[in-house]
């Protein structure tokens, strides 16, 4: 399953031994979207981060294109979300003194000489793709909380990611923006084979992904796939 996803026998347990999650097994194929729903508590939030390399099971292999994640260091999984994973979070993690470029193309900073410029331009186009001008001088914490949701979408794609994982994408925006964005990842997808799992509420964003996961009590009770 090339740059697609395994995962086997994952469990994570809290520091009181509860089980937070419990997957047997889950196969997503590259180029496959597929929204993750449930009530709140589900472990929805946990398994995006277990699939991120951000948590490290109790037990079991998340497997990305032959990688084991849970096998990694903490360095090499560090080095994994880098070079491979767009993360998307609720809560934006944006630099307040720089502006909305800034913030989308960060990552050129750290990035080797020679991709620098086409990360700011692929940050410049997602941004003016969502709606937030890129020539926009302003610093980020003079913008609404749905335009800095935006310029968050706009750095986690401007690397180009294979996978992007985001989570709750669309909840702080209004519906017609929510509705965009919406297009935007699912056309994302479509063009590109990427694989893209995302938390979400948002009947609307889940609609337009190929595959619904339902979750309870960290584990998966439902999948439209079957």
């Amino acid at each position: 399953m090339r740059r697609g996803l395994l995962v086997e026998e994952v469990e994570v347990r809290g520091p009181d031994g509860r089980c937070l999650l419990s997957v047997g097994r889950l196969a997503i194929p590259a180029g496959q979207s597929v929204a993750v729903c449930g009530a709140s508590g589900a472990g929805k939030t946990t398994l995006l981060h277990v699939l991120a390399g951000l948590v490290r099971p109790t037990a079991g292999r998340v497997v990305w294109g032959g990688q084991d994640l849970a096998a990694l260091s903490d360095a090499g999984r560090a080095a994994f979300r880098r070079d491979g994973i767009g993360m998307i979070f609720q809560d934006h993690h944006l630099l307040e003194e720089l502006s909305a470029l800034g913030n989308a193309a960060l990552a050129a900073a750290f990035a080797p000489p020679a991709t620098r410029e086409a990360l700011r331009a692929r940050a410049a186009a997602w941004l003016d793709r969502l709606g937030i001008p890129a020539a926009e001088a302003r610093n980020v914490s003079t913008f609404s909380g749905g335009e800095r949701q935006r310029i968050a979408v706009a750095r986690a794609l401007a690397a180009d990611p294979r996978i992007i994982l985001a989570d709750e994408p669309t909840a702080s925006l209004d519906r017609g923006a929510a509705d965009s964005l919406s297009d935007a990842l699912a056309e994302l997808v479509a063009d590109g084979g990427r694989s893209l799992i995302v938390v979400t509420h948002d009947q609307g964003l889940a609609r337009r992904m190929h595959r619904v996961l339902t979750l309870a009590d960290g584990r998966i009770i439902g999948d439209s796939d079957d």
